[in-house]
């Protein structure tokens, strides 16, 4: 195959000597190569053009275009080559790598993502994640970021789990930090939020139903597997881990205790709602100002499930069931304690006249005092 450049040669010594051979003799090349291409600049085609040659995976590409349909552009060749040879292929299987690539180009060039500029109206949405916080005493911690979306006003709260009842406790300081509840709020399909989806649908946990009645939000979920229908928090995940936890690029010492964590996020929050946005240009603790009003008010008593779940006590015996164990607390509240689980829970066991600390695999339980 010739080069550009020796094409235009070509061409160039057929216009002096307007013969086939002579333009051959000067380029030392045949004079049938001449007149393909002097044919096709006739032509109006493009010159040098590859002729096309019949492939062996030719009879098969219906079929490996209906595969790559059906999985969305994920089939990987070595499976679509074991499923050709049951219909009879006999190519090799780097011909049916070829011929899935370029399948498999032509369908992420015909479902290209198109995103458009989300413009925020004040006090409607607020998007909340979670990121691996660091690790304490050998447990890992979790911390749970919030981005209200119109200010950009970030809020991270440390977090022993991300049980229902953490989640919740972790909302309810959050719009009292806000001094108001939006109308949104949107999160990932995780357990606590999304029981399950019947034909594509999300069937809300109870709880979090709930929840939102109680505070007069509306919990929405981002699509399964997709973050970036949640984008916006999303970054401030990754910035909160990258100047929290502690890492090889920060150069932070590891935390002592568990309220150290607390410290640091809420001077992170300083930082990083004190200083200008990129993209707004203001300071977010000045926008949340403007956004106030807009903001529902949040109860006056939050959530009972962010303290626990409530269980009834008999008047004579300070012992309450959860999970198919029995507890003992020796101060009970009026009004009946609330159990949730901590590390460690005292838990009465037959033959034992005095309850001792038990720890039960995986979790545990136990019954505080108010």
């Amino acid at each position: 195959m010739k080069f550009d450049g020796e094409i235009m040669e070509t061409l160039a010594a057929h216009d002096l000597t307007g013969s086939f051979r002579g333009a051959a003799e000067l380029t030392g090349c045949s004079h049938d190569t001449v007149a393909r291409h002097i044919a096709a600049r006739d032509a109006g085609q493009p010159i040098a053009k590859p002729a096309y040659r019949d492939r062996v995976t030719d009879p098969f590409m219906p079929k490996i275009e209906e595969w790559v349909e059906k999985s969305h552009g994920k089939i990987r060749a070595n499976k679509a080559h074991d499923k050709l040879l049951a219909l009879g292929y006999e190519g090799s299987e780097r011909s049916t790598r070829r011929a899935v690539a370029q399948v498999r180009a032509a369908y992420r060039l015909g479902h290209v993502r198109v995103h458009r500029p989300w413009i925020t109206e004040p006090g409607m949405w607020l998007q909340y994640d979670f990121g691996d916080g660091p690790v304490i005493g050998g447990k890992k911690t979790v911390l749970f970021v919030a981005w209200l979306a119109w200010c950009r006003f970030r809020i991270v709260i440390a977090l022993r789990d991300r049980t229902a009842p953490s989640v919740f406790a972790a909302l309810d300081r959050t719009f009292r930090i806000l001094e108001g509840a939006p109308t949104y709020v949107l999160t990932d399909n995780e357990k606590t939020v999304t029981a399950s989806h019947l034909a594509g649908v999300p069937v809300r946990n109870q709880q979090t139903v709930d929840f939102a009645r109680h505070y007069g939000v509306t919990v929405l979920t981002c699509q399964p597997a997709d973050p970036a229908s949640k984008g916006g928090v999303e970054p401030s995940v990754k910035l909160a881990k990258a100047d929290i936890v502690p890492k090889d690029t920060n150069l932070l010492p590891e935390y002592e205790s568990f309220q150290a964590v607390e410290a640091a996020c809420d001077a992170f929050m300083d930082q990083v709602n004190n200083r200008e946005h990129r993209v707004t240009r203001r300071k977010p603790a000045v926008m949340l100002m403007e956004e106030m009003p807009r903001l529902h008010r949040v109860p006056d008593t939050a959530h009972t499930v962010a303290f626990g779940l409530p269980r009834m006590v008999p008047a004579n015996t300070p012992m309450v069931t959860f999970e198919n164990g029995q507890y003992l607390s020796s101060v009970v509240p009026a009004r009946g304690p609330r159990v949730r689980p901590p590390p460690r829970c005292w838990r009465r066991r037959a033959g034992h006249r005095r309850p001792r600390p038990h720890r039960r695999p995986g979790r545990s339980r136990e019954v505080p005092a108010g």
